[in-house]
Order: structure tokens, then C-alpha cells, then sequence
């Protein structure tokens, strides 16, 4: 797919950023307010879809941007082509707390297949799709429904995920259960599933819902500890309810009086 050879170099530790270094003329892809900083002479421009089909006609491009539409994403994305004459660097910085994966399309047989908010950044070339999940079970259970991305060419994207990342291969026949928020990205080779939690009490009392992803290899499988959804859910339940200010500690409490009028 003739994708851009760029360089990179990961920065931080929980809270990463990827900085991408851009020869004369090259480009990376990446989400729409991704963008942490960058130097001049790099041109920012919005694009429909993912920018690997700009030559192919108003079509292309519109067929390219209802995907993204279809996956859950914005229409545009944005592209940043160095024009100087020497080496430029353009930043990207991670949504919330977790890890930053380099993933070389050309070692992982062209493909892989991502949760459909995973994607961050790319060589200009990478084709962002959608993968849709072909048995029913996947698509009304597996958290992702039917839809999921698909990063395809040959050269370097970036994902990432909440928490620690491990990456898990899987020899042929090898089956790993995962919770389904968990769950980043596969090769195109996994076959993926969604299986029933067994037991009644294990699905009263087990804390651990319904349902969960089984992985059969041959393949790569990407873990993620605490995905997005959990940490929002722990958050949300740790705020103060309606009304429920003045009976928080003195400190609270002790503004709110002002506030009040108390």
C-alpha cells in the first residue's frame, strides 16, 4: 500500500505520548484531537475518512468516511506532511491513563483487528476500516457489538489502551477467555467468540457479568487492564449524588454552606 516509513519515539510511562519523526514530504494519520504538539513546517489538514484514498474520486472519499461513521468515529481525520527541508516532529498524547503499542502491519500479515476507539495514530497509507463480527452472539454481547476496526497495510500504527498491556500468542487450537471491555486487538488470524458465564451464582454474585471473549489461536491477542468503561463506571460511582453534597465531609459540607447561603 506504499505506506510512509516513519520513525518514532514513545515518551512517559502511564500517561504516554508518541513522537513521530517526519522526513521531507512524509506523513502520519491520526484522530481528530489527538494532536499534542508539533514543529513548523508541518502542514495539519482534515480529511474525510482515513487519507489512504484521496486520489480515488469524491466516491472514495465519502465511502471512506461512512465507515468511519459506521464504527462509531468521527468523519474526518487529520493528516501532518512535513514540507521543510529536514527532519520534523509531530506529538501525539494518549486519551486517558494506560499504554501506547507500536505495531509494525508488516510483521503482523498486513492486518489487525482493534476495539473501534483503540486507534491513535498512523503512516500515511495505513487504511483504517471496520471489521464486522460475523456470528450474532459476538455482535449483541461481546461489548463491541458487530463493528470493530480493522488497520490494514504495511506499515507503522499506534494504539492504545488502558492500564498494562500484554500481548499473548496463541498456538493453534490455544483458547483464552478474556473479559470482553478487555480486549484490544487480535491478528486476523484469531478466531473470536463469545461464551456464557456458567453457573447462577457465578452470575449473581460473581461480579463479573454475563459474558466473556473466548480467543482461539493460531494468532496474537492484546490484553488491557483497566479498560475506559471501567474506570468511567468507578468514577461515575465515586461522585456525590443529587443532594447528596451536604452530607459529605466538613470540608464539603463547609463549602457548600457558603455557596448555599447557610
Amino acid at each position: 500500500m506504499n505506506n510512509h516509513d516513519i520513525d518514532y519515539k514513545l515518551h512517559g510511562d502511564d500517561m504516554q505520548f508518541v513522537e513521530v519523526e517526519l522526513d521531507p514530504q512524509e506523513t502520519v494519520i491520526a484522530e481528530a484531537g489527538s494532536l499534542m504538539m508539533m514543529e513548523d513546517h508541518i502542514r495539519m489538514e482534515t480529511v474525510f475518512g482515513d487519507g489512504s484514498n484521496q486520489s480515488g474520486g469524491f466516491m472514495g472519499k465519502l465511502f471512506s468516511a461512512g465507515k468511519r461513521i459506521i464504527s462509531g468515529e468521527g468523519l474526518f481525520m487529520t493528516t501532518f506532511t512535513n514540507e521543510g527541508n529536514e527532519k520534523k516532529h509531530v506529538a501525539f498524547a494518549a486519551p486517558y491513563p494506560g499504554k501506547i503499542v507500536p505495531m509494525d502491519l508488516s510483521e503482523l500479515d498486513g492486518k489487525i483487528v482493534c476495539q473501534k476507539d483503540a486507534f491513535l495514530a498512523a503512516a500515511k497509507g495505513v487504511s483504517v476500516g471496520i471489521e464486522f463480527q460475523r456470528k450474532i452472539g459476538t455482535g449483541f454481547f461481546g461489548g463491541e457489538g458487530f463493528i470493530m476496526q480493522k488497520l490494514e497495510g504495511d506499515g507503522l500504527a499506534f494504539i492504545h489502551a488502558g492500564g498494562t498491556i500484554q500481548k499473548r500468542e496463541l498456538a493453534p487450537g490455544e483458547v483464552l477467555r478474556v473479559d470482553t471491555g478487555c480486549l484490544v486487538a487480535m491478528t486476523k488470524d484469531v478466531d473470536y467468540d463469545i461464551e456464557f458465564v456458567k453457573g447462577v451464582k457465578t452470575f449473581l454474585f460473581g461480579g463479573e457479568g454475563l459474558f466473556f471473549a473466548t480467543l482461539r489461536g493460531p494468532g496474537s491477542v492484546w490484553v488491557q487492564s483497566l479498560p475506559f468503561s471501567r474506570l468511567a463506571s468507578r468514577v461515575f460511582s465515586a461522585m456525590p449524588q443529587v443532594g447528596g453534597a451536604k452530607d459529605e465531609g466538613s470540608i464539603a459540607k463547609g463549602l457548600f454552606n457558603i455557596f448555599d447561603g447557610d
